[in-house]
């Protein structure tokens, strides 16, 4: 696994992207970058034995890698499912297809705007949602709901924003807390944030949730939570 050192000679100055760069060291950016972010994984591969219906599509929308596609797998291993990864970056889909070349999913280069959600049981949205936006994100859920069967399941991992501005603030320190004990030193921190701004919008849970709700699905709950990053679980 390439160790991510992104930033600490280099500015990404047009904003973050998920360029040959960032694909090149992804899989350590993000577990360095997102706490219990393992634990999300364990959880998508747990929810899949428990919500994949037999006969049906499993979607890791946003798949990057592959590691939430390759939760899936585990998790209906054993059952007539296929799965099914979607990402518009051409540097992680190139990447994800070698890595998972054995494996029995799909992979495709398609932005997750344009994706058709059908006959499906379960549906990840793991930390992507905040790149989409705002405008778009409902109408994406919407379809996601109105793609899966009675009884199916999204899974959406977000980092999250909170209402009161010293909870807010006191959340981001923490996240850069976590960061500097993996390793992350403040220049890469500091030069990581200002690439993702006005580029990853996180919103609150309530926000989550009421919009989950107005795209159709019959209950939400948060099942997870550490400092600013959240997992809920929506059913239709």
């Amino acid at each position: 696994m390439a160790r991510d050192a992104i930033y600490t000679s280099d500015i990404h100055s047009n904003g973050f992207s998920f360029d040959d760069k960032v694909a090149s060291v992804f899989a350590d950016m993000i577990g360095r970058s997102v706490p219990g972010y393992g634990q999300t994984l364990q959880m998508v591969e747990l929810l899949a034995h428990q919500y994949a219906q037999e006969d049906s599509n499993l979607y890791d929308l946003g798949c990057s890698l592959g590691a939430a596609t390759m939760a899936l797998s585990r998790g209906a291993a054993g059952k007539t499912c296929s799965v099914i990864g979607v990402d518009n970056s051409p540097a992680m889909v190139e990447r994800c297809q070698q890595t998972l070349k054995d494996e029995p999913v799909v992979i495709r280069c398609q932005d997750i705007l344009d994706t058709e959600i059908e006959n499906a049981s379960v549906v990840v949205l793991n930390f992507v949602l905040q790149f989409v936006d705002k405008s778009a994100r409902l109408n994406l859920l919407s379809k996601i709901c109105h793609g899966l069967k009675p009884g199916g399941v999204l899974i959406l991992s977000e980092k999250i924003a909170f209402d009161d501005a010293d909870e807010n603030r006191q959340q981001i320190g923490l996240h850069e807390a976590f960061k500097r004990a993996q390793g992350y030193s403040d220049m890469e921190i500091s030069r990581k944030r200002t690439a993702l701004e006005n580029v990853l919008v996180p919103e609150t849970l309530a926000t989550h949730h009421a919009r989950l709700k107005q795209a159709g699905f019959s209950t939400s709950n948060t099942w997870f939570q550490c400092f600013n990053f959240s997992s809920l679980i929506a059913i239709k």
